[in-house]
């Protein structure tokens, strides 16, 4: 059994794990310790993450790396983004975090940029994908509501910066993760201290940034001792996930990445933001990397819709394993596509119905079957894909010529070929693991085990298994 190993803490919008890792002979090794659910919960008129549970999956994760023989180097926390906490000046937490599909923020853009911000001014500080999750507007929301957890409030704190701060009992904000916020400067990597003061949101949350690799502390004594562990580092690993897997993407001169999962993040990996009118029009968003590097990509509502047919259909009776109606859809020949990013996908109470809404608001056939309703989100993520692609091209010096597809949508070979089919690029799939691997490899370079992002990129070449999809040029998703 190996014992010294790196514990990088993964929570997702649905599932979390706990994995150990380890560098053997230039390779990276992977262990899971423990894997469990990520709930939402409605209480009242909010929708809540379950963070108690959140904390005491943490803990149970380290509890059995300790059972299992692993005595941990560190342990890295990345979430999804723009979700948060709020402190009070003793540090208690005020309340569970809301859920970003929570709809407190619904019409409150449209309300900030009518009295408290310009759009293109705003994007050329902040250079993120305006939409109506972002911390941005969830906290406006909450000032605007009169809630009182936001006037008792010192400090804000995100997913992995929460979950790390039960740890360490020392609360700092990670670059990665508050750059999804909208909230940041993305030329300085540093609070927007002007939009903060426009939108009337106080000073005081906002705490220092660190960036990836630093530590943010260690394990508290107590918790050190109930979880069987050594007073470990935690180190403040890229807390987006999608930053921790673009760290574990085998990027290539002239590749994007795409992080296709529940959702969709595709973009390619710059030294400096791209803050244009002509970015924001496009919808391009510059979000925070390894290394003060920008993520210019956008986001694509991505395997969510398939996600919520799956679900719906097995609280039917109906429900379905993902190899079968994959083969399914393969022999399908539905021809239907949807706009993905439509509102009504958001959280509809039937995702069947919300797809047969848009196809009959556009004026197309109906699916049939189970078969015709995967088909038609895979394609129409592919077709997205193909848009974004467009997009980036016209904005680069140079165009795209490979796509890198990772995360557990890397597994998907028939979406992976309609996206080489309609995109006409070659599709380069894996790793499924990037974001642990990301995670990982970054405490490797914190630890000085691995000299930089380079050094990480080519243990993951070593280490996974990569497949390529080539365009069929004669398929076509018009």
């Amino acid at each position: 059994m190996q014992n010294n190993v790196y514990l990088a803490a993964d929570f997702g919008a649905g599932s979390g794990r706990v994995i150990a890792g380890w560098l053997e002979a230039g390779r990276l090794q992977m262990e899971e310790v423990h894997r469990f659910p990520d709930r939402q919960v409605r209480l009242g008129a909010r929708l809540y993450w379950d963070f108690p549970a959140m904390v005491y999956e943490l803990k149970e994760g380290l509890r059995k790396a300790a059972t299992m023989g692993f005595q941990a180097k560190s342990i890295g926390i990345d979430t999804w983004g723009v979700d948060f906490g709020l402190l009070d000046a003793k540090g208690e937490l005020l309340g569970w975090p809301v859920c970003y599909r929570d709809e407190r923020t619904k019409g409150m853009q449209e309300r900030v940029f009518s009295y408290y911000l310009e759009r293109a001014d705003h994007y050329g500080v902040t250079g993120i994908q305006q939409m109506d999750i972002n911390t941005l507007f969830q906290l406006v929301s909450m000032r605007e509501a009169g809630d009182v957890r936001l006037r008792e409030a010192d400090r804000l704190l995100f997913m992995p910066d929460l979950l790390a701060y039960f740890l360490t009992g020392v609360a700092t904000n990670e670059y990665t993760i508050a750059s999804t916020s909208e909230l940041l400067d993305a030329r300085r990597r540093d609070w927007s201290t002007e939009t903060i003061r426009l939108v009337r949101l106080p000073q005081r949350l906002f705490g220092s940034i660190v960036m990836p690799g630093t530590v943010r502390g260690q394990l508290t004594a107590e918790i050190a001792e109930e979880m069987g562990q050594r007073q470990i580092p935690v180190v403040a690993v890229p807390g987006h996930d999608t930053a921790c897997a673009v760290c574990a993407t085998p990027l290539e001169k002239g590749s994007a990445f795409l992080s296709s999962g529940t959702w969709s993040l595709l973009g390619v990996e710059l030294a400096e933001p791209i803050l244009t009118e002509e970015a924001r029009l496009a919808s391009f968003t510059n979000e925070g990397g390894v290394g003060g590097t920008i993520r210019f990509l956008q986001n694509i509502t991505g395997l969510w819709l398939l996600q919520r047919l799956m679900s719906e259909w097995a609280a039917r009776g109906e429900a379905q394993t993902y190899d079968n109606i994959l083969a399914d859809a393969a022999e399908s020949h539905f021809e239907g596509t949807i706009l993905v990013d439509d509102a009504r996908f958001n959280n509809p109470p039937s995702m069947e119905r919300a797809i047969c809404s848009q196809l009959t608001t556009t004026r197309q056939p109906l699916p049939a079957c189970k078969a015709d309703f995967a088909r038609c989100v895979l394609r129409s993520l592919a077709a997205k894909y193909a848009e974004a692609i467009m997009g980036l091209n016209k904005l680069l010096p140079t165009p795209v010529r490979q796509i890198n597809v990772i995360g557990g949508g890397s597994q998907n070979d028939l979406l992976n070929q309609f996206t080489a089919d309609a995109t006409g690029l070659p599709v380069l799939a894996g790793p499924v693991e990037a974001t642990a691997m990301g995670n990982i490899l970054v405490q490797a370079i914190s630890a000085g085990e691995l000299s930089d992002i380079s050094a990480a990129r080519e243990v993951v070449r070593q280490s996974a298994k990569l497949r390529q999809f080539m365009p069929n040029r004669s398929a076509s998703l018009s």
